[in-house]
């Protein structure tokens, strides 16, 4: 379970995001995601809005109540809360094992107040 929170903060991290080759090490090749706007993204599209910097050294992104849960072998589902900049929402991954590491699956965010 650890791999798949320690690749959950890297997407995070600013300079990973900003490097497509990092991002595309932790998104598994069939990744989708429904955003807390309600778009629909594939691994191309995050691709595009990682590398513009969405996220910022000056202003990372605060996450809390990280927990995880392993739902069968090399399957981890992960759910925190998320501040950018005051943007608030509740995150929740799915993590798989493959032949090159842990990767990402599917990720969802849900506004909240």
């Amino acid at each position: 379970m650890q791999a798949a929170v320690d690749g959950e903060l890297r997407l995070l991290d600013p300079e990973v995001r900003a490097s497509p080759a990092h991002v595309l090490e932790l998104l598994d090749p069939e990744f989708t995601e429904i955003g807390a706007s309600g778009r629909r993204w594939d691994v191309e599209s995050i691709v595009t809005v990682t590398s513009a910097g969405s996220v910022s050294a000056e202003s990372p992104v605060e996450v809390s109540e990280m927990s995880g849960a392993v739902l069968a072998p090399g399957v981890v589902h992960l759910t925190y809360f998320a501040d950018n900049q005051g943007r608030r929402a509740w995150r929740s991954s799915l993590w798989r094992l493959t032949e090159t590491g842990w990767r990402m699956y599917f990720h969802q965010g849900t506004l909240t107040s």
